[in-house]
């Protein structure tokens, strides 16, 4: 007998082994028909699986992020089986799914986009002929005998032998693939899908191995469900903060320069001095105080800190005179050498440092992305040198911070925080005292409780040097992005020897909080382009008004406006230029100015301005000072 039991903890008996799929069809004839893969003691098998022990049993559909998972790796395998139908001497490489899609990389000429169309017609074809798709298990020397001539299978073989692994094929018509699977039942399950691209993609993301053709496409089980996922990606696409960026003059990308590191633009870097300046003014009456630390550092400061041996090849190392010296990869060894220096106390403590600073690390050129992945990183950092005892109150204010900061940009409405503890079942993987350790989580957890954060505790995520809060914040198309964190840590403290004296004149360690709010500047603008469609709120806009003069007559007139506005503080562009009123104010609705001031003869009479908003419309004419209390009134 089998006795299988379900994660509502009812059990189903069977005379004799059964398959996943006669196990679902036990279960209910609907969830039959939604099923897409099940799981058997914690392990993913495929529905036509054989079961023969007693054990435990979930079933997962589309709603799953399993189900999904395996519906598009068996798109992939569509995909592959469709490219080796239509081209000759092409390699198969590794098809895995992805968070929304997924994608398979060939060896092979560069793709198309008429060859995208074609093998997707070839896919409808091996997705209406509906082939089984099955599992085979082989020894290692026949999986070899299948694989030769492919480099790339026979590299993922020694993997998986390595690993002591497994060894499977799945086939589907005349097609097979080493795979651990598992996958649909038949290639007919899968209803609606898309190639969306495709583009070179190292092999193993080593850019000093073979450049491979990569596909990229997405899968669904309704065609509207296709429909409304290749909205999202033309709406994001219409926000790529690349695009926009070079719209609206904010940085700019120079292979002089070198990729990976962007160059700001006046509006640009206007709003990076803005945030920075806004995020001081959360800080500066809270005990903290601004510091500065170079850019580079000798090589010994991050042996001592472990940098060097954790970032590798990613450090940029200089020759210098006598030493040999790192761009700075992370600004935290060097506010430890500061703190170093003080000889703090007990009565000193909570020390606490402020550096928005830029951190170098040489990053593979295949993952630089805009700003989002860049190789020049401007860390909003803080560190803070405190006792256990005090960890608490200090995690409040920094999570205060962190929800005034997001409650100003409209992000307080839907976010999770992730709070990362260690194994329970491996204390050893980590640095510390069991006590230190129960005082920092219980204190993340007290502050996480206490401010009602919405909050998940997860088990074994924490770094090997202390606990986190991570928070993770949607954006305007629900994508999420983890921003703001806060990191304990135990390991600095002992790798520098820092200490504090005690009341009772001992000498003991600090510990060290990481805290950052927006991440780095630099991820954090191109989160924030796409978020507002680079229409953003007046408090953080590079241009809060433009003025624009109907003749040339009404200049100075407009001088002494723009003067006012100045003196206020608000940041202003004109436009005088000797053009049409239409098309300047056209010009400047395109650039997503907030307000667009109109200024001519009725308003130089009357002293007054004419009023655009971005978010209102025409607003008409008011005065000068009405308009300014408008602004304050806003931000």
């Amino acid at each position: 007998m089998t006795t299988l039991t379900l994660p509502n903890g009812d059990e189903l008996d069977f005379d004799e082994a059964i398959t996943a799929r006669e196990a679902v069809e036990a279960i209910g004839s609907g969830l039959a028909d939604d099923a897409l893969v099940a799981e058997f003691d914690g392990e993913l098998i495929d529905l036509s699986a054989t079961i023969e022990d007693d054990g435990e049993f979930k079933v997962y559909t589309w709603d799953d992020d399993e189900g999904k998972e395996v519906f598009r790796h068996t798109t992939a395998h569509v995909l592959a089986q469709a490219v080796q139908r239509l081209y000759d001497d092409v390699d198969i490489t590794i098809g895995p799914p992805t968070e929304d899609g997924f994608y398979y990389d060939f060896d092979a000429e560069p793709f198309t986009d008429e060859d995208l169309r074609d093998i997707e017609e070839e896919m409808q074809v091996i997705v209406d002929e509906d082939y089984d798709v099955e599992r085979e298990e082989v020894s290692y020397e026949e999986a070899r005998e299948r694989l030769e001539g492919n480099a790339y299978k026979l590299d993922i073989l020694e993997d998986i032998k390595d690993a002591g692994e497994t060894i499977s094929f799945y086939s589907q018509g005349e097609f097979e693939d080493l795979c651990r699977g598992p996958h649909l039942p038949s290639t007919g399950r899968i209803k609606a899908f898309k190639l969306l691209r495709s583009s070179g993609a190292y092999w193993r993301g080593d850019e000093h191995n073979t450049q491979l053709q990569r596909i990229y496409g997405t899968s669904y089980p309704r065609e509207k469900d296709l429909d409304d996922h290749l909205a999202f990606l033309e709406e994001a696409k219409e926000r790529d903060h690349r695009k926009l960026g070079a719209e609206h003059d904010l940085f700019t990308s120079s292979s002089l320069v070198g990729k990976g590191l962007p160059v700001f633009q006046p509006k640009g870097a206007r709003m990076r001095e803005i945030l920075k300046e806004y995020l001081w003014s959360l800080h500066e009456d809270k005990g903290y105080e601004r510091i500065w630390t170079p850019h580079i550092a000798k090589w010994d400061l991050y042996e001592t800190s472990g940098h060097a041996e954790k970032f590798g090849d990613e450090l940029f190392t200089v020759d210098g005179r006598d030493s040999e010296f790192v761009l700075k990869p992370m600004n935290c060894p060097h506010h430890m050498q500061i703190y170093d220096d003080n000889h703090f106390s007990y009565r000193d403590l909570p020390v606490r440092y402020f550096e928005p600073a830029t951190v170098y690390r040489d990053e593979q050129s295949g993952e630089l992305s805009g700003l989002l992945r860049v190789r020049s990183i401007t860390q909003d950092d803080g560190h803070l040198f405190c006792t256990p005892e005090q960890i608490e109150d200090e995690v409040t204010t920094i999570v205060e911070i962190v929800k005034e900061f997001y409650d100003r940009l409209d992000m307080l409405d839907d976010y999770k925080v992730s709070l990362s503890v260690r194994d329970p079942d491996a204390k050893d993987d980590y640095l510390g005292s069991d006590d230190i350790w129960e005082t920092a989580e219980s204190a993340l957890e007290g502050v996480a409780e206490d401010l009602d954060l919405p909050f998940e505790v997860i088990e074994g995520e924490a770094a090997f040097y202390g606990p986190k809060l991570d928070f993770l914040f949607y954006d305007a198309l629900d994508r999420e992005w983890q921003l703001a964190t806060v990191q304990l840590d135990f390991n600095l403290p002992e790798r520098f020897d820092l200490t504090y004296k005690a009341s009772d004149n001992d000498e003991k360690r600090p510990v060290v909080i990481h805290r950052a709010i927006t991440g780095s500047l630099e991820r954090f603008l191109g989160v924030m382009i796409e978020h507002f469609k680079a229409s953003f709120p007046l408090w953080l806009s590079p241009e809060q008004v433009r003025v624009i003069t109907v003749t040339d007559e009404n200049e100075d007139y407009a001088d002494s406006v723009v003067g006012e506005l100045n003196e206020h503080g608000f940041r202003v562009e004109t436009d005088y230029r000797d053009e049409s009123v239409g098309k300047k104010i056209a010009e400047a609705e395109t650039s997503k100015a907030p307000y667009v001031l109109v200024l001519g003869g009725d308003e130089e009479e009357n002293e007054s301005v004419n009023v655009r908003s971005r978010e209102d419309g025409v607003i008409g004419e008011m005065s000068v000072a009405d308009f300014i209390e408008r602004l304050d009134s806003e931000l």
